[in-house]
């Protein structure tokens, strides 16, 4: 990845590098190792081209087809930072998925010096510091970020009702069911995607920026997710906003880099 800039001050000041992100993680982080590959100035001194080598330090790990795993994949793949997915069930492959992380809690991400991190938000947290100003995906302004918050709340709330219902019916024997509960459960996934089918209204074609940010990322995995886990409650003609909003994102590269299998 090539980027060009002109800069009157020098070539890397010590707060900041080239991208926004704090010099010392350019320079000294262990977890995001980062290589100059190139570095050309012209006769003036006043304009450089850097060309960047990422090395996979960091890992993944889980399946695609958890949609918590899924939207860490897909950020990292749109912040530009360079990891290694490991596709390990937590059900097939307990013991591997163990030897890495005792708790086994899908998704995990290890750093490079054996720090392992889980669930799905602190992950993307560590990498909005990770990955820097530039490549953040969530809004600067406050008002929008709180609505930003909103939005991604309500998608992990439908995702988590989606995982309450699907192993209900996978794991627990039939006549062990409790049909309110289920009832409940239903009535409050269906209640998140209605409020969440509002706010995506109002995508042009995405919810804050001209690219995709956090909230398009959770929004359009939580919907696919449920789509393909719970379609006979899941009617995709009921949310057009949101089924555009998922179709758009299907499109983007770094959706199609992590699809959901």
């Amino acid at each position: 990845m090539a980027i060009s800039a002109t800069r009157n001050r020098a070539l890397f000041p010590s707060s900041f590098d080239p991208f926004g992100r704090p010099a010392f993680l350019r320079w000294h982080s262990k977890v995001h190792t980062m290589r100059v590959k190139r570095r050309q100035l012209d006769s003036s001194g006043s304009s450089f081209t850097l060309g960047f080598e990422e090395d996979k330090a960091v890992r993944l790990i889980g399946m695609l087809d958890s949609p918590y795993v899924r939207r860490v994949a897909i950020s990292l793949r749109i912040q530009d930072i360079a990891f290694s997915h490991e596709s390990l069930s937590v059900f097939s492959d307990f013991d591997a998925f163990a030897s890495i992380n005792p708790v086994v809690k899908s998704p995990s991400f290890v750093t490079d010096d054996g720090t392992v991190l889980m669930d799905s938000s602190l992950i993307l947290e560590f990498a909005e510091r990770l990955g820097g100003l530039s490549s953040s995906l969530v809004p600067k302004d406050l008002r929008e970020h709180a609505r930003a918050q909103r939005i991604i709340g309500l998608a992990l709330a439908a995702c988590e009702k989606t995982v309450q219902i699907v192993y209900e019916h996978n794991f627990r024997p039939s006549e062990k069911r409790h049909g309110p509960w289920l009832d409940r459960v239903q009535g409050q996934l269906l209640s998140a995607y209605g409020l969440l089918e509002k706010e995506v209204l109002r995508a042009d074609p995405w919810l804050f920026a001209d690219r995709l940010l956090q909230a398009d990322i959770t929004s359009a995995v939580a919907f696919r997710f449920t789509c393909e886990m719970l379609p006979h409650i899941l009617d995709r003609q009921t949310y057009p906003a949101l089924s555009g909003l998922s179709r758009r994102a299907e499109e983007s590269e770094a959706f199609r880099a992590y699809p959901f299998r």
